[in-house]
């Protein structure tokens, strides 16, 4: 560890999901229930006693599946496990697209837990991320002393945002080390689906930059097309050799047909979440009620366009992170008030149209927002306003 690679074993994994992969395809079927906890498995336990650790995928497998199923989750959603070298990325900055993080365990270790989460009748989602990497020097960045995955032109090549480089879908090549990735994951490591990571950022080439800091396409527009042929390509190979798999996009714009199919001029993703709606449903709640008399139409104005894509509603770790606050302390009025609002919007979240999805501290009233090197305050959960 931080001076060699580790060569894991080659052998294939004694898989016992038979059952599961048969009628896998019927179990995660997009037009039926899907209720998905996210979790940072850094963070979701962490063991003071011996010298605050993460659990591994071991321990994972016999702590957090059950309480995922007796807690009526169908599917667990894992920020990035994808190896990479900055803990604080949350795993946003990969450079290992084929390896599991050694941070929780072997490659083995990983396939049990998917194995095991198959035995509990969950399913499990994995945060993709292609728009860009690191640019640590003994990862892919300059990897023949050339701009071999990344652009050369740092207009094109560079996010100011992460400080992280942006992979050149122009080359075919790149497309089919991304694609054989996503492929990985799905067919190696029998994952269900694929979350795929800043999608917007991907489809304009002028996306957080100024006017002289982009370069527009051959017709002179700002979308990126060959960020669009790539989704188009990934998603129909995806749904070809895994019929059984789904992916979610994360965009954040109005960007049309991202969940129709590309026969049909889509970009092909099965579901997207639904960041509109969030930040307004968001926005309502966290009126005062006297106030919210003004603000109707933003707890309404998501019913406008709820059928326009396949929705997932997304309460995720953006939302309780960099001083947002946890979502209990979101809410207006003294604590009691606080537990009754937020038990109503998620009232309000399980009835509108669309997946759901909370991130991991949520389910509890956490009252302070997410810490990546910490843990879920689960000794909340003696208070009974917090127990449910």
């Amino acid at each position: 560890p931080s001076t060699a690679s580790i060569v894991a074993s080659s052998a294939p994994f004694d898989w016992h999901d038979a059952e599961w992969m048969r009628s896998q395809r019927e179990r995660t079927k997009i037009d039926g229930p899907m209720s998905v906890y996210e979790v940072h498995v850094g963070s979701w336990v962490r063991e003071l006693e011996d010298g605050n650790r993460s659990l591994d995928w071991i321990e994972l497998s016999q702590r957090m599946i059950p309480y995922v199923r007796d807690m009526g989750f169908t599917h667990i959603e894992l920020l990035p496990i994808m190896e990479h070298p900055f803990g604080g990325s949350w795993g946003y900055q990969p450079l290992g697209l084929f390896a599991p993080t050694g941070r929780y365990g072997t490659p083995e270790d990983f396939a049990y837990f998917i194995d095991r989460c198959h035995a509990h009748g969950i399913g499990v989602i994995l945060d993709w991320v292609p728009a860009h990497f690191p640019t640590d020097i003994w990862g892919m960045a300059r990897f023949d002393g050339t701009a071999l995955y990344e652009h050369e032109d740092p207009r094109e090549g560079f996010h100011k945002d992460w400080n992280t480089l942006i992979y050149n879908l122009g080359r075919n090549e790149v497309k089919g080390f991304l694609i054989a990735s996503a492929l990985e994951w799905l067919e190696r490591y029998h994952v269900d689906g694929l979350r795929v990571d800043a999608v917007a950022s991907m489809l304009y080439r002028d996306y957080s930059r100024a006017a002289d800091e982009w370069i527009p396409n051959e017709f002179g527009g700002r979308e990126n097309l060959e960020s669009i042929e790539f989704f188009k390509h990934l998603n129909s190979i995806i749904h070809t050799r895994c019929p059984h798999a789904f992916t979610v996009a994360e965009e954040s714009t109005a960007f049309p047909d991202v969940t129709k199919p590309p026969e049909e001029g889509g970009l092909g993703f099965d579901l997207k979440w639904n960041m509109g709606w969030m930040h307004d449903s968001l926005h309502y709640v966290e009126e005062d009620p006297v106030y919210r008399r003004y603000h109707h139409g933003s707890i309404t104005f998501g019913m406008v366009y709820a059928y326009t894509e396949r929705f997932m509603l997304p309460l995720s770790h953006d939302e309780v992170v960099h001083g947002k606050g946890s979502l209990l302390l979101k809410m207006p009025g003294d604590l009691w008030q606080k537990f009754a609002n937020l038990r109503a919007y998620f009232g309000f979240m399980w009835g509108h149209p669309g997946k759901k999805l909370l991130f991991m501290g949520g389910e509890i009233g956490q009252t302070s927002e997410w810490n990546h090197d910490g843990s879920v305050h689960w000794d909340l959960v003696d208070d009974p306003m917090h127990a449910g």
